[in-house]
């Protein structure tokens, strides 16, 4: 991050923030959100209002007290109760508006961003390519940072702005020169924090932040592949990259409290002068008779509130940092959303010719040539062919030729390269990975992922559970509505056979297979291929099996050298 672009207190920082909030506040529910803030304003006026009447009771029932004066005491007291009473409602009530006006906030700004997130698989292109960390993170805690925190300073500030207005004219009849001491004390004590703490302090939490979402992220790992890391006794190599991740968030915070030290020197020694300032000022006055001690209350009263509302950023430094450093994570996660959403095959193919996609009712590739995403290497150069309904075609060679890689084309999820692949659109193709992907949820959504929607009979369900030789699945876990996590109960097998019977049910006009049989015995491989015919799916493998050729038409070939060589599966020697 260069020098310019470090975070801060700045007129770009919030043009960033605009650019983020501003959305909501002109969307479809515009109108319910300015009535729930000008409601906010009002009981933050009513705040004001009340903060001025205690303050003036205060200082009534001083005076009274110091002149021995029980009338006039016990009369002050019962109107700071009745004020109280009436207040206690109107701070309750303002809380619980200004959260709820958050909570809806973060509603619509998550549902936003999850929109843009999926939106031209933006989600997988920002997962291959460098420069923004746990996207998980910036949408589940930055946003709910986001708009609470924003309701929270925003209303801090116009609070500082209303009590500035109110207790002004308060002090000004006390004392003038509280005043304009006053002015010159929170210009400089605003410009001494600004200058010492400001850029070091934000920019550190923003590192902060970064390296706690890493360390998350490498505990969710851990957990998620709890199993293979026990295989390989891998706990010592695992501890020990947790450490090291978590030593570099150790440090960055290390450093974070010694700034932190400091600002709380500074404003711990702030917020005790702010005490004893006004009364030294006007102790003259008291101490000659010419001043009430409950008017020397209610300047103090007074002093401190002004200086509060002048010194907003000195008072809330620490948490407007950590929220500036959550702007700028949230602001550049929503910019790479945007490039993503403009070039859909991904920023950095900009200056490149790209591989396009279009739609039809069958497969074909026209002069296709495909390189990695960086452009680093040519996989496959001037592939032309049609893969026709009912003859499927198997894709063989050596690991890293780019078998798996023509899959991603054919999905459309690489644009890297030239020439043109048509397809056909939506669930006329779907596509099977060697590691079955098995959602959240019950054995029904297993089955009918992604259209989860889908009325299907249960009888139907347990009919294609048995096709693929799983007829006892859901009854040893509890039925088709049992919710467990898949990916640990089954063995890599069973998950196969389980995405095969999914692929069955959703009948595509194609199917793409990556392996997607690899750990299965060779009885029900053929039990699965079996049954692609007779629903006219048409396979596209990628298999190191013999077996399957007779499942397929056409045979690709793929040496390594990025050419390729088409043959008739009845003529093809597997191995020759």
């Amino acid at each position: 991050m260069s020098a310019a672009e470090q975070p801060g207190f700045n007129a770009r920082l919030w043009r960033r923030f605009a650019t983020i909030a501003r959305p909501y506040w002109f969307s479809d529910e515009r109108w319910r959100a300015r009535g729930m803030l000008v409601l906010l304003v009002f009981l933050l006026l009513g705040q004001t209002a009340f903060n001025v009447l205690f303050n003036q009771e205060t200082g009534e029932f001083t005076s009274a007290l110091a002149a021995r004066d029980a009338d006039r005491f016990w009369a002050s007291i019962w109107r700071y109760t009745a004020i109280l009473v009436a207040a206690v409602p109107i701070y309750a009530l303002y809380y619980y508006v200004r959260d709820t006006l958050g909570l809806r906030w973060r509603r619509w700004l998550t549902d936003r961003f999850l929109a843009r997130y999926f939106h031209q698989r933006a989600y997988y292109r920002l997962g291959t390519e460098a420069g923004i960390d746990n996207p998980d993170q910036r949408i589940s805690e930055d946003i709910n940072s986001f708009t609470q925190q924003s309701l929270y300073f925003s209303m801090i500030v116009l609070g500082s702005v209303l009590q500035l207005v109110a207790f002004s004219a308060v002090l000004w009849s006390i004392s003038q020169g509280l005043v304009f001491f006053l002015i010159g004390y929170a210009v400089f004590s605003t410009v001494f924090t600004g200058a010492v703490f400001g850029k070091r302090l934000i920019g550190l939490n923003f590192r902060q932040l970064q390296r706690e979402a890493d360390f998350r992220f490498s505990l969710v790992r851990v957990r998620e592949h709890a199993e293979p890391i026990a295989f390989h006794d891998g706990e010592a190599r695992e501890m020990s990259a947790l450490q090291r991740i978590f030593a570099l968030a150790y440090a960055n915070y290390q450093q974070v409290l010694r700034w932190q030290f400091g600002l709380n020197l500074f404003q711990y020694a702030h917020a005790f002068l702010t005490i004893v300032l006004p009364t030294v000022i006007i102790a003259g006055d008291v101490l000659s008779g010419r001043l009430e001690v409950g008017r020397a209350i209610q300047a103090a009263g007074a002093f401190a509130a002004i200086l509060s509302a002048l010194t907003v950023i000195v008072e809330h430094f620490e948490g407007l940092s950590r929220f500036s450093a959550g702007v700028e994570r949230l602001h550049a996660f929503s910019q790479a959303l945007d490039a993503e959403a403009g070039t859909p095959g991904g920023a950095a193919d900009d200056a490149f010719q790209k591989i396009h996609t279009l739609h039809g009712f069958e497969l074909s590739l026209e002069r296709l040539t495909i390189l990695t995403p960086g452009r680093e290497h040519l996989l496959l150069q001037e592939v032309t062919l049609a893969v026709n309904p009912g003859q499927g075609l198997l894709i063989v060679g050596p690991s890293g030729t780019g078998k798996s890689s023509l899959l991603r084309v054919i999905a459309g999820l690489w644009t890297t390269g030239s020439g043109e692949v048509t397809r056909p659109a939506g669930s006329d193709m779907l596509f099977m990975p060697q590691q079955p992907y098995l959602p959240l949820g019950d054995l029904r959504c297993q089955l009918t992922y992604p259209h989860t929607e889908r009325d299907i009979s249960d009888e139907e369900l347990l009919q294609w559970l048995a096709q693929v030789n799983l007829p006892a699945l859901a009854e040893r876990f509890g039925g088709l509505g049992a919710e467990l996590d898949w990916q640990r109960v089954l063995s890599v097998g069973e998950q196969q056979r389980l995405a095969f019977a999914r692929a069955l049910l959703a009948k595509p006009r194609y199917l793409l297979l990556d392996e997607a049989t690899s750990a299965l015995d060779a009885a029900n491989e053929e039990l699965l291929y079996g049954q692609l015919a007779g629903l006219s799916i048409t396979p596209v493998s990628i298999s190191h099996h013999a077996a399957v050729l007779k499942h397929h038409a056409w045979v690709l070939e793929l040496p390594g050298d990025g050419s390729w060589t088409l043959h008739a599966a009845k003529s093809y020697r597997w191995g020759s």
